[in-house]
């Protein structure tokens, strides 16, 4: 009880910040789904992300994300890993930190993933977030950052304008849609990895799709 009250009051000074910085606007945030555990994933291309990320979906609905236990090493984050995170050894992943993920899932707590693993660019994908997924039957909650500006951010200054844009959940199955179930068991990771991103990529144009269509059909 403790740390909710800790994370929702910490959850309304940071969108006060970040509304101030970033212009920060939320879009779709009815598609949060209640009373049950999801799979948030998004790209991850700056440590704002994260805060981004919380703002997004409010005080009330809490994220727990799964980070590198090296965090602890840093004074600045050691009090919000500890405290708020998943902490996994991500070099030696073994089946502790396996379970850990499982149970936080399991749990019908909303896990925050970022599939790529890192901020640097890569067509990796961990096929970890697609084993969870397996292995809980949980939906994904997709969530795109789009930035109007510089993103990192340039810094004092160069603050871009940032919109959250939450998706709707959708299951496992959606993205096997393509697969002919000959795969071989890497190849088919390598395949839903990649579907997984390409429905992270399109929050913001279907969403936007579907406000056009809406707009046609009431003229």
């Amino acid at each position: 009880m403790g740390k909710d009250l800790i994370y929702r009051a910490s959850t309304w000074i940071l969108t006060l910040v970040l509304k101030t910085l970033f212009r920060l606007e939320v879009v779709g945030r009815e598609n949060i789904p209640k009373g049950r555990g999801v799979l948030l994933v998004s790209r991850h291309r700056s440590y704002w992300d994260i805060p981004i990320l919380i703002a997004a979906l409010g005080s009330r609905n809490r994220i727990y994300f799964v980070g590198r236990n090296t965090l602890l090493k840093n004074p600045f984050f050691y009090p919000f890993a500890k405290g708020f995170a998943i902490l996994i050894n991500r070099e030696h992943f073994g089946r502790e930190d396996y379970r850990k993920i499982l149970a936080a899932i399991e749990a019908d707590r909303i896990v925050g993933i970022f599939p790529e693993g890192t901020t640097h660019p890569t067509d990796q994908i961990r096929v970890g977030t697609i084993r969870f997924a397996e292995h809980t039957q949980r939906e994904f909650l997709p969530v795109r950052l789009e930035a109007e500006g510089p993103y990192p951010p340039r810094y004092p200054f160069g603050f871009p304008h940032m919109t959250a844009r939450i998706g709707r959940p959708f299951e496992l199955n959606d993205l096997e849609r393509d697969l002919t179930g000959e795969e071989e068991r890497r190849e088919r990771y390598e395949h839903l990895g990649s579907r997984l991103m390409d429905r992270i990529d399109q929050v913001g144009l279907l969403m936007r799709e579907q406000l056009r269509v809406a707009a046609m059909e009431d003229a």
